[in-house]
């Protein structure tokens, strides 16, 4: 399976993966799936950590690509048509940017999204793949 760690998935499977679900934790930890984090997240992470909305523990946004690298998580960029195409991702009740740019992501290279945010299954009817 090809998966895509939404923000906070990556923050719990660095700093508390006990808050992930097993089903979240058996995937993320197996060998046979390719587990991946978007740069978008890195934006959001840095951009939050600015405003003091997220603290880190022992390390700054600086670190986490690092941290990915070390736990065998592919860092992934969105594309130029998937920036192009943003514009097509139906307008629901999730509005918050970073999310949808996620979202659109994970649609667009055909990646199982694993989040708990539960806005995220209303954009099945688009393609999205959800576990947790």
């Amino acid at each position: 399976m090809n998966c895509l760690l939404d923000t906070h998935t990556f923050l719990w499977t660095v700093f508390a993966p006990d808050k992930l679900s097993a089903l979240a934790r058996a995937t993320i930890r197996s060998a046979e799936n390719r587990v991946c984090i978007s740069t978008i997240s890195f934006w959001e992470l840095s951009l939050k950590y600015a405003l003091g909305k997220i603290e880190l523990e022992n390390c700054q946004p600086d670190d986490m690509p690092a941290l990915a690298a070390q736990m065998n998580i592919d860092i992934i960029q969105p594309t130029a048509q998937e920036a192009a195409t943003f514009h097509r991702l139906p307008k629901l009740a999730h509005k918050a940017p970073f999310d949808r740019m996620i979202i659109w992501q994970a649609i667009q290279q055909s990646l199982t999204l694993i989040s708990k945010d539960a806005g995220f299954p209303q954009y099945q009817k688009s393609g999205l793949h959800v576990l947790w």
